[in-house]
């Protein structure tokens, strides 16, 4: 993932606390507008000056000139937008690229785009409901924790709200889905479950299942404590929502909210409960649901200090589009909320499908989609005589997260501007066009967001349990690409996912790539068909995929051949490197999405990265593969076969990256080991210190020699011969514990490197310098599996290595999730405790496939 917004986003503070303790009685009429009102400014009077004809006369003059050149130099730069090439590039940069797109293929139609019409498709909150759709119906959870003494309202996932744990336990990516929640002394479980029935609108119906017990050790008899929790309904296009206050006045009332929509006609949200509870509610009008927390928060407050009561005020403003329903409750209680659509419509069976959703029958329903859920994660990942019930527990609860991680996204993308320009409001980007994303996410509470670095990792395990799902995903993906090629490398879609991002991270580069991980799945999805390992439909259906898809992975390919090539002829380097930096001790890679992993001390344009070498033989061999598959033959065809060769070409490889003395293969460029990081004062009214680099060696065009993830990348792809003595010196580094072996997996970087565990910055701890990364252990321990099944001298090797990391990853992260309740985006190369964002349930997933065994095919059938 790329760690310049992640390491800022980690620096959130607390959120804000619900006073109660002031019980002084407030006279304003409303509540609402008392939270919103914004306190004005206090200019003072108005003053009149004394001035003279003559001083009058000066200052019109003055005005009309000042006017006169600020339109001139305003003329002069907007001709200069329009006739600026690097402006008119621009504009391709914001047109998609001409071709049929991804998702109006007919498999996505009908059937297929209702079943996934509404979802657990908003991974930022901890439960929250939302429709494929730019303008939904969203619903949502809080509910109010204590501690300290103080009131927190949880909504927002946050690391700062310190949760024992949370996340799914099970999920099956589309209509079932179970979570567990520890939020100090609350525990409980939240159940998810969607179903279309005769009367239903479109989409169908779905319920929430909320059951919730006292997480404390001890509970005094007679001391209950009433918890408190809010559920949610808001209509994203602005349509009112209505609510019966008199409904909340008897104990046996059901119906919480209703309205209409033009997709799924009209609505009701009802709430069934095993015991009695107390209800209240608040209705607002606002479009900007991101901040539907801070809306709910600061009601809560003002009640509080006005009525010495923690609940909503039972009013609503005119129009309402949300509505906000506090459920207050003793432990343990189980609560269904069922939500029934196309109720205006003749036959709609409201009381039948209402009685399915909630009580006995939906307890049935849920447990029958457990099992479901079991049996097909059994079966799919042959785990039972692999791993015990432990590890499996941990497997399903990687996949369930991994799959209860999915979101669906609508917005426009920021594109920077180049280098001098705004637009004439002040902005400095251009907008993409308006575009959905269907996306997994790595991070709930960190990266609610589509990653393009991570996600060929996520559709490695989405694709081997729902190849549909998966194609969905990436059809999504596909259909970002713009005239250029190019795939903004980070989605940051809607004003939601806006809000979890700090500004400064916020623009996108669109000389800037990504490695194109998808071309993992693709691989995968080939091989698939090699191997017959689907039906006869599915193949179909797959075939017709790939068909609609190589026009976007060639224009793809080719953004890639033509902005990120070298100097000589297949050679390839990481485009973005500040090549003028003064504060980093070594340029960082962002784009390569290994970040601070050194490269060449001084970024030129001579630059080999042998990394983007392996990922551009791994596309053009997914590329010329499609062509075979769909029995295409034309010049294009024929390059990629070309360039399979080049690309896989072994003593070429050999002579442009191998040290022959370590058999290690590094990157190449101007490089020298006297760089450091030295403080010097500076005075700018007071002194104070900063890190400058200082190099204190002319730099060399040579290998740089720092060994690492990617001097492992030949030995990932599979281009070593299984034969060749390069490979038991790679063998020899990778399980040597003086370089990158450890009991925990492989180090990113190895401690004999200069940079090993260096801060690039004052600001800028190591990231990819020595702490251990899953996706690329999953990789090297792929490529192990794969040697130690090829006839060759070092078979026995490959193999022993492969049995011994497998045991180290997979035993590493079940003990720390255990221990933490969670997964972690790494892992320290000393104790094995996880490290940086958790729950990380994006690539750290992939251990699953590491317990099954399931690995892709290394072998290229075009070189």
């Amino acid at each position: 993932m790329s760690g310049g917004s992640r390491r800022t986003a980690r620096n959130r503070g607390r959120p804000p606390t619900i006073d109660a303790s002031d019980g002084k009685s407030h006279r304003d009429s409303r509540p609402v507008d008392a939270v919103r009102k914004v306190r004005s400014r206090d200019h003072g009077p108005i003053r009149l000056m004394d001035v003279s004809l003559k001083t009058l006369l000066w200052l019109g003059f003055g005005f009309l000139a000042f006017i006169s050149v600020f339109l001139l130099i305003s003329n002069h730069h907007w001709e200069s937008w329009h006739e600026s090439p690097a402006l008119m590039r621009l504009r391709r940069v914001v047109t998609p690229l001409q071709a049929s797109k991804m998702m109006d293929l007919a498999q996505f139609q009908g059937e297929h785009k209702e079943s996934l019409y509404w979802g657990t498709y908003r991974p930022h909150v901890y439960f929250g409901i939302r429709a494929r759709t730019p303008q939904s119906l969203i619903a949502g959870l809080m509910w109010i924790s204590m501690r300290n003494g103080q009131y927190f309202l949880r909504h927002v996932c946050q690391d700062s709200d310190d949760l024992s744990t949370y996340g799914w336990k099970d999920h099956n990516g589309r209509s079932y889905g179970r979570q567990l929640i520890v939020d100090h002394g609350l525990s409980f479980t939240t159940s998810f479950l969607k179903e279309k029935k005769e009367g239903s609108g479109f989409g169908g119906d779905w319920a929430v299942r909320l059951d919730l017990q006292n997480a404390k050790s001890i509970v005094h008899e007679g001391n209950e404590e009433t918890t408190h929790l809010f559920f949610y309904i808001a209509d994203e296009e602005g349509n009112s929502l209505n609510v019966k206050k008199q409904l909340f006045e008897t104990r046996d009332a059901t119906l919480l909210a209703f309205g209409t929509r033009n997709d799924i006609g009209g609505w009701e949200l009802h709430l069934d409960s095993q015991r009695h509870v107390d209800t209240h509610f608040s209705g607002f009008r606002t479009h900007h649901m991101h901040n539907l927390t801070e809306l709910v928060q600061g009601t809560l407050a003002f009640q509080a200090r006005r009525t010495g009561e923690l609940q909503l005020s039972d009013t609503i403003e005119e129009s309402s589009n949300v509505v906000v329903i506090q459920i207050s409750t003793v432990l343990p209680a189980k609560l269904d909320i069922a939500f029934v659509s196309g109720t205006n419509m003749e036959g709609s069976l409201v009381d039948q499908r209402l009685h399915s959703l909630t009580g006995d029958i939906l307890s049935t329903r849920l447990d029958e989609k457990q099992k479901e859920f079991e049996d097909k994660y059994l079966r799919y990942f042959k785990l039972k005589d692999k791993v015990d019930s432990e590890l499996m527990a941990v497997g399903r609860a990687a996949l369930g997260n991994l799959l209860g991680g999915i979101g669906y996204f609508y917005g426009q993308s920021k594109i920077a501007l180049p280098e001098g320009y705004t637009q004439k409001n002040g902005d400095k980007f251009i907008s993409y066009w308006p575009a959905a994303l269907f996306t997994a996410v790595p991070s709930r509470s960190f990266f609610p967001r589509g990653f393009l670095w991570d996600e060929g990792f996520h559709q490695m395990i989405i694709g081997r349990w729902d190849a549909d799902l998966s194609m969905d995903i990436i059809g999504h993906w596909l259909d970002l690409i713009n005239a250029d090629g190019w795939i903004p490398r980070e989605q940051i879609l809607g004003a939601e996912a806006l809000s979890k991002v700090p500004e400064e991270f916020v623009l996108q580069y669109s000389t800037n790539g990504n490695p194109p991980t998808l071309f993992l799945v693709i691989r995968d999805l080939l091989n698939g068909i090699r191997s017959s390992k689907f039906s006869p439909q599915e193949t179909d259906e797959i075939t017709d995929f790939l068909k609609r898809a190589y026009v976007r992975l060639n224009a793809w390919f080719q953004w890639f051949n033509s902005t990120q090539s070298g100097n000589d002829v297949n050679t390839f380097y990481w485009h973005g490197r500040d090549n003028a930096t003064t504060k980093e001790l070594n340029p960082k890679t962002l784009t390569s999405g290994l970040d601070d992993y050194p490269r060449a001390s001084h970024p030129t344009d001579e630059e080999r990265h042998l990394d983007l070498r392996c990922w551009m033989l791994l596309s053009a061999d997914c590329m010329h593969s499609i062509a075979e598959l769909l029995k295409m033959e034309n010049d294009v065809t024929e390059d990629y076969h070309t360039m399979v060769k080049q690309l896989s070409d072994f003593e070429k490889l050999n002579q442009m990256h191998l040290d022959d003395v370590s058999g290690a293969y590094y990157d190449f460029g101007y490089h020298t080991e006297k760089v450091r990081l030295r403080w010097h004062e500076r005075n700018q009214g007071t002194v104070q210190k900063e890190l400058i680099r200082e190099t204190l060696e002319k730099p060399q065009l040579k290998l740089v020699p720092h060994l690492g993830y990617v001097s492992l990348f030949p030995f990932m792809m599979g281009i070593i011969p299984p034969e060749s003595p390069v490979l038991e010196k790679q063998l020899r580094l990778i399980s040597n514990r003086s370089t990158l072996w450890t009991e925990y997996g492989l180090r990113s970087l190895s401690r004999t490197s200069s940079l090993y565990m260096k801060r690039n910055t004052e600001h800028d701890p190591p990231y990819w310098r020595g702490p251990i990364w899953i996706n690329m252990n999953y990789m090297i321990l792929s490529a192990l599996h794969h040697y130690s099944q090829e006839d060759g001298p070092f078979k026995v090797t490959a193999g022993t290595l492969y049995q011994d990391l497998r045991s180290n990853l997979i035993s590493n992260i079940a003990r720390n999730y255990h221990k933490t309740g969670f997964l972690w985006e790494q892992y320290d190369q000393q104790t094995g405790k996880g490290k940086g964002q958790r729950p990380f349930t994006g690539w750290t997933s992939l251990v699953i496939l590491m317990m099954s065994e399931s690995y892709p095919s290394l072998q290229r059938r075009n070189s």
